[in-house]
């Protein structure tokens, strides 16, 4: 698809993309998606400022009126697209992608995602037809007092109260989470704070190893309860615990829940309320969500598919193993930043009865031994997809489910497996989780060699 994705449009800049071609995407997009009232936002990326003129441009030549809210993180778009009533949004970001990318993520009315299968697809066919992309000197109005509105609710969503004993680590990954740090996270010591969009001090996603040595040494070196990581737009968030050991996200969801579940009047009020998951999380996490009276929920792999299917299913909020949280109290959409504090809730309050971050996480990250997700370069994904799946029916247990929304995840009794073509990214991508250490370690060397051919 190149530019287009299954979620958003992201490639790298003056290669994938140009301005040209996005001016073209503004024009189509009103026409497409529909309305008048338009929204743009931009992240810190060397090359966004251009991107966005050309995006306003492209909006305003089919006639939209279009609002800026400038430099942003991606969650305060989908917030305002919601709260103030806007026709569509666009959110110009690469998200955790290296400083050389760019992209835009698009929104309609409510801030539902639009995706290639609902609507960019027809974008990608208009401006493939178009001749010239449209003429510049388009503007935009700002909306000062954003900012201010957006701390404000976040304030009154989470009671920081609890935070006062808390001593903890805060990286912004010199990306857009800079722009609410001091304000919503009071008393953390803030790690590279500073807008940059060349990314100086690591990368901005914190699924890479790399990118958490920083902060885990931190965490480590002053003795801090746990550290909090945001990726480049700050629609995710990531923690490390007191040891500055990773936490894998999806076992942070039962927490999310928890906290949630709090501030929505308490477990009783919830209990029977859905949660949603993706098809890579842990049973452990599906097994706590249980026990503490909610009811899970498994849909695919990404934003585009989460936010329609906790609206449609009425969930309290969810989760991901990359580490977007969403919730039905944010217009249904992912926040780094409330997951973040909703954690920090829960975190305060073990700390209060004596445990650590990290007992607090024992009783659901322990149950199980799991590889996390392992990403594989191959030609042919489908005959790899197969011979997995041949492998897994000759050498495992016996199959307990199966379920096929996105890729195959099989459940037998000692453990479970999900392999998957990714969406964004050229890999075929595995999960394995089993009953044992030993155990993950025999089904990953069968996956590996029956994937690698």
């Amino acid at each position: 698809m190149g530019f287009f994705k299954a979620y958003d449009m992201r490639g790298r800049y003056g290669v994938d993309f140009d301005e040209a071609l996005v001016g073209k995407i503004g024009a189509a997009l009103p026409k497409v998606v529909g309305g008048k009232k338009w929204l743009v936002g931009r992240d810190t990326r060397v090359s966004s400022p251009s991107v966005r003129d050309a995006l306003v441009c492209g909006l305003a030549s089919s006639g939209a009126e279009v609002a800026d809210l400038g430099l942003c993180t991606t969650p305060m778009v989908y917030f305002f697209t919601a709260e103030d009533g806007f026709d569509g949004s666009v959110m110009v970001t690469a998200s955790h992608n290296p400083p050389s990318d760019n992209g835009l993520k698009v929104s309609k009315k409510t801030a539902l995602p639009v995706g290639y299968a609902d609507g960019l697809d027809k974008v990608e066919r208009m401006v493939a037809a178009e001749g010239s992309a449209p003429a510049g000197g388009a503007t935009a109005e700002n909306m000062p007092d954003a900012l201010s509105r957006y701390v404000e609710w976040h304030r009154k969503a989470v009671d920081d109260s609890l935070f006062a004993g808390l001593r903890y680590a805060v990286d912004c990954s010199n990306g857009m989470a800079s722009l609410l740090a001091r304000d919503l996270f009071p008393g953390a010591l803030l790690l590279n704070d500073s807008l940059d969009g060349t990314f100086p001090s690591h990368s901005p996603n914190p699924l890479k190893a790399e990118a958490r040595e920083q902060i885990a040494a931190e965490v480590r070196k002053t003795g801090l309860d746990f550290g909090v990581i945001f990726d480049g737009d700050a629609d995710r968030c990531m923690f490390v615990d007191e040891r500055g050991e990773f936490v894998q996200p999806d076992y942070l969801i039962p927490i999310v829940a928890r906290a949630t579940a709090r501030a929505a009047g308490g477990k009783a009020a919830c209990r029977g309320r859905k949660v949603i998951h993706d098809v890579r999380t842990s049973r452990g996490a599906i097994e706590a969500l249980r026990e503490d009276g909610f009811e899970p929920v498994m849909v695919p792999v990404g934003h585009a598919f989460a936010k329609p299917a906790l609206r449609r299913l009425g969930a309290l909020c969810g989760g991901e193993l990359a580490g977007h949280y969403y919730f039905s109290e944010f217009f249904g959409c992912d926040s780094g930043v409330l997951a973040a504090r909703r954690i920090m809730e829960e975190a305060a309050r073990a700390k209060m009865s004596g445990s650590t971050f990290s007992g607090m996480m024992s009783p659901i990250a322990e149950r199980y031994a799991n590889s996390g997700e392992l990403n594989f370069r191959v030609e042919n994904k489908e005959a790899a997809i197969d011979r997995a799946l041949a492998a897994a029916k000759m050498l495992l247990p016996a199959e307990t489910s199966r379920t096929d929304i996105d890729g195959v995840r099989i459940d037998c009794a000692c453990g479970w497996f999900n392999i998957r073509k990714s969406n964004t990214e050229p890999y075929l991508r595995l999960v394995a989780e089993c009953d044992t250490a030993a155990r993950l370690a025999e089904w990953t060397g069968l996956f590996r060699s029956a994937i690698e051919g």
